[in-house]
């Protein structure tokens, strides 16, 4: 049987703003990209987040950013190489010890946002996160866009890389995730999210913005806490792939 990794970003409510109905999101994934406290979350959510995660059965990932809480971590940030090492190895080890009293512990790291799009081609920023993960713990797995420079790098340090495909984001004919400002960008329709699910797991492969195939071959797919209907998405998507046989297990364990 087939199987695949459901990822969701979680952990992003801030004081009294509420991002996502986290729980109910976590219920139907096996990992969950829970925030750091830079581009989102706090540390409250942070651990009850991992709590909650903890007591699912769900693997938690660090997902770091860029310090830009106003910008919801989706603004790129021309920092030094060693800045960002110090805050990519900050943020890993504030979610460590929210997962460790919390009674699980952080697995793997998945940048977030504009950093994540950034490393797929920025050199400097894409050496810092792998520097960081390194330097933090060798065994993480770092999650990637595939054929990034992150991915290219990371497997250069002798870190395992995880290859990522998005469910509810459009993608150009190159591979790369369409930018947020495209009209079409985001996914919303959890039947069409579905059926992208199913394909990415069993083939491989999405179509394009332009229609065009993309072929990916991931390994976990993510499904976005902050999109409209999320909790709805994340549903469809795994009863989508319940129904095509394709067994939902966090890489972590696999």
């Amino acid at each position: 049987m087939a199987t695949i990794d459901l990822n969701s970003d979680v952990g992003e409510s801030f004081g009294s703003w509420t991002m996502a109905d986290d729980p109910a999101i976590m219920a139907v994934v096996s990992s969950a990209n829970v925030a750091c406290g830079f581009h989102a979350g706090d540390p409250v959510t942070a651990r009850r987040t991992c709590t909650d995660a903890a007591r699912l059965g769900v693997a938690v990932g660090a997902h770091v950013g860029y310090r830009d809480l106003a910008g919801f971590g989706r603004r790129f940030m021309d920092l030094s190489a060693a800045e960002l090492v110090d805050d990519v190895v900050y943020q890993i080890g504030a979610l460590q010890a929210m997962a460790a009293v919390s009674g699980t512990a952080v697995r793997y790291v998945k940048p977030h946002g504009a950093l994540y799009n950034a490393i797929v081609h920025h050199e400097v920023q894409a050496g810092a996160v792998v520097e960081a993960v390194a330097s933090v713990d060798p065994g993480l797995p770092l999650l990637v866009l595939p054929g990034s420079v992150v991915e290219r790098l990371a497997q250069r340090a002798g870190l395992r890389t995880v290859v990522e495909a998005f469910v509810d984001r459009a993608y150009t004919p190159e591979g790369t995730l369409v930018p947020r400002t495209v009209t079409g960008a985001v996914l919303t329709d959890p039947l069409r999210v579905a059926e992208r699910a199913v394909r990415l797991a069993v083939e491989g492969a999405v179509d394009a913005l332009d229609g065009s195939d993309v072929r990916l071959v991931p390994q976990t797919l993510c499904v976005h806490g902050d999109t409209p209907g999320a909790v709805g998405i994340a549903r469809a998507v795994r009863a989508a792939l319940d129904e095509a046989g394709v067994g939902v297990t966090s890489f972590v364990w696999a």
